[in-house]
């Protein structure tokens, strides 16, 4: 049995991870030390974002083209509402700086995207699923 293509791209991903967290302190760092903690939040939230994407990808791409067109959308606006959240509560924190976990969940994002378009570059995303139900033939 082959590894979900979801899971091979987490596989790939979280080598990069201590590097990011470490450039967001460090970027941070030269304003202050809170400015640098909340950079480095924003980076663990878009990880966190990215595995559980990945994870319920995988998941949904065992089901069926439905459930993974389902979790897709869904998760997209349950993942950007999370996010969101996760924003307002820690703006509640007198240390927590949103200017610098915004600034860190953006590049985050984009350097993430490009990671993604990169790995699977050159191969057609949807011939590296399978599903089992629709390859069966039916017996007469």
């Amino acid at each position: 049995m082959t590894t979900a293509p979801e899971r091979e791209l987490l596989r790939r991903v979280l080598p990069l991870a201590l590097p990011a967290f470490v450039i967001a302190y460090v970027i941070g760092a030269f304003v202050s030390a809170d400015v640098a903690l909340s950079a480095t939040i924003g980076v663990a939230v878009v990880l966190a974002n990215f595995t559980i994407h990945a994870l319920s990808m995988a998941w949904a791409g065992s089901v069926s083209p439905v459930a993974l067109v389902a979790v897709g959308l869904g998760g997209f606006a349950v993942r950007l509402a999370a996010i969101f959240v996760a924003l307002l509560l820690l703006n509640r924190l007198a240390w927590f700086s949103p200017v610098a976990f915004v600034a860190a969940v953006v590049p985050a994002t984009v350097a993430l995207l490009a990671f993604e378009a990169r790995v699977l570059s050159g191969r057609l995303q949807a011939d590296l699923w399978t599903f089992p139900a629709a390859s069966t033939e039916v017996r007469r």
